[in-house]
């Protein structure tokens, strides 16, 4: 019970601070699932296209491949909500945070080897082979940076911030051009 009323530097309690993650977390996924829900129905609808019969045997690997990881990406990205629905009113609320944010990692992780199949498939029936691989490997070079570099870097720059801020007015001073280079 004092766990639940402890409050954080936000001033909200722990239940409370598990409700606003919880919203966060979900505004987020309704915006990646439009995203997954239009990449599966176009890898649905390239099975009945007339040109699907002269795939090769490695295209249809492709194909499947990537539509498998849709699938899958689109089944972590909806897991929060049947978890939700599931134990809701249980006061298990930050668990189903947790366990949501370890969804939603693992969605985008498959989500970027979805892109990345999509990409790789595309380019390779239109173009070539060599050419989807090069537009495939940029494909996950671009997700990978924006998804996973991206925020380690931005985390390192608030952690400096913060760090510098700690410091106070009086010491940074003496440090003319201190961030400059960073």
């Amino acid at each position: 019970m004092a766990e639940e009323n402890s409050r954080t530097p936000r001033e909200e309690t722990t239940l409370e601070r598990a409700d606003r993650n919880y919203g966060e977390l979900f505004q987020e996924l309704r915006i990646i699932q439009t995203g997954v829900q239009i990449l599966f129905a176009f890898l649905l609808t390239l099975a009945f296209t007339a040109r699907f019969p002269m795939l090769d045997t490695a295209q249809r690997t492709m194909y499947i491949t990537t539509l498998l990881l849709a699938v899958l990406a689109a089944a972590l990205f909806t897991a929060p909500a049947a978890l939700h629905r599931t134990l809701f009113q249980r006061g298990a609320k930050p668990e189903i945070v947790r366990a949501s944010s370890r969804l939603a990692g693992a969605g985008m992780s498959v989500l970027m080897l979805a892109l990345t199949g999509s990409v790789l498939l595309v380019v390779d029936v239109v173009l070539g082979r060599v050419e989807g691989v090069i537009a495939g490997s940029a494909t996950l070079l671009v997700c990978g940076g924006l998804w996973g570099l991206l925020p380690q870097l931005v985390r390192r720059h608030a952690a400096r911030f913060e760090a510098r801020a700690a410091l106070g007015p009086s010491n940074e001073a003496g440090r003319v051009g201190a961030g400059r280079h960073e």
